[in-house]
């Protein structure tokens, strides 16, 4: 379980801090080759609850801003524990960042270790906030980080937002991804997709690959990165 007592953080957020119980596991993504890994995705794991109980528990109280700290304090170190070497994604709520006290603990809490390794994922919900993404992307863009849209296709993530945000990486929601070696439908507009993103200079993963076929199929039109049940499940 991830332990938050020592962090160099203020009183107020440690004590919201010691009030999780949570752990962090790690789901791949992968190069077209389907066995070099890019990075790892930190994804949390309440102990007492499901991350979609305790998501909406903390919505319900304002209370999103713990999560956040947790998830980048947290998952960071469960990353270094594991001795991975490539970069790390890390799910990061659209309507919140760190306080510039918080993010100034955490780069030197970590230090240069985080430099070019670290992929911060905004979510396809609750809500946007342009002010916060855009300390988000200083902070990011200051240590040579990534910037990545989760989720496109649902949620609020879409073709308006993704002008605005200008992310390195766009991730495919699964509802694009399910059935596309067979779905006409489906492959005309990934096809466009990854075109259109591709001209701006945006990486594109496809997510929630379950089925070869699908992944075929996604090599064939040129998505640059893959993360599904079918190549690795979180462990």
């Amino acid at each position: 379980m991830i332990y938050y007592d020592h962090l160099p953080l203020d009183e107020d957020i440690m004590k919201a801090l010691r009030e999780l119980s949570i752990n962090y596991v790690f789901q791949p993504i992968f190069l077209p080759d389907g066995k070099t890994v890019y990075a790892w995705e930190a994804l949390m794991r309440p102990l007492d609850m499901t991350v979609t109980d305790l998501i909406a528990e903390y919505s319900k109280t304002d209370k999103l801003h713990v999560l956040e700290v947790a998830t980048f304090f947290g998952a960071m170190q469960a990353f270094f524990l594991r001795g991975y070497e490539q970069k790390v994604a890390i799910n990061s709520f659209p309507c919140d960042c760190m306080k510039p006290e918080e993010a100034d603990a955490f780069l030197d809490y970590f230090g240069e270790d985080i430099r070019g390794r670290m992929i911060i994922e905004s979510l396809e919900y609750p809500s946007f906030s342009p002010e916060h993404w855009k300390e988000k992307n200083r902070s990011v863009r200051y240590m040579d980080n990534m910037l990545a849209a989760d989720d496109f296709g649902t949620g609020i993530n879409d073709l308006e937002l993704i002008e605005f945000m200008s992310p390195h990486i766009v991730k495919l929601d699964r509802e694009l991804i399910s059935g596309i070696d067979h779905i006409r439908e489906k492959q005309e507009n990934v096809e466009k997709l990854v075109l259109l993103f591709h001209a701006k200079n945006i990486l594109v993963v496809a997510e929630g690959i379950e089925e070869k076929e699908e992944f075929d199929y996604l090599i064939g039109i040129g998505v640059d990165l893959f993360q599904g049940y079918y190549l690795a499940r979180p462990a």
